[in-house]
């Protein structure tokens, strides 16, 4: 299951690559899953996703939580909390 990685605003910097494309092992089926299994990816995904209250995620340019389910071929965008102003 290939999927899209694209990262923003200071996680893109922590991480160091604007996008990446993984291929995460068939256990990881939904969002948090998928998280957990990007920290292990590198020290600095590590740090970068070291704390899921303040990372946002979107599934194919929809909002997500948590539980929901991804799959192969997904945009997956991961970003920080947006304020209005």
């Amino acid at each position: 299951m290939t999927m899209r990685v694209l990262y923003f605003a200071w996680l893109r910097e922590r991480v160091g690559i604007p996008e990446e494309t993984v291929t995460p092992p068939a256990e990881v089926r939904n969002v948090g899953e998928l998280v957990a299994w990007l920290r292990g990816r590198s020290p600095q995904h590590s740090a970068a996703l070291a704390d899921p209250a303040i990372v946002r995620v979107a599934v194919n340019q929809d909002y997500a939580r948590p539980d929901h389910a991804v799959g192969p071929d997904d945009e997956i965008a991961i970003f920080p909390p947006v304020t209005g102003g």
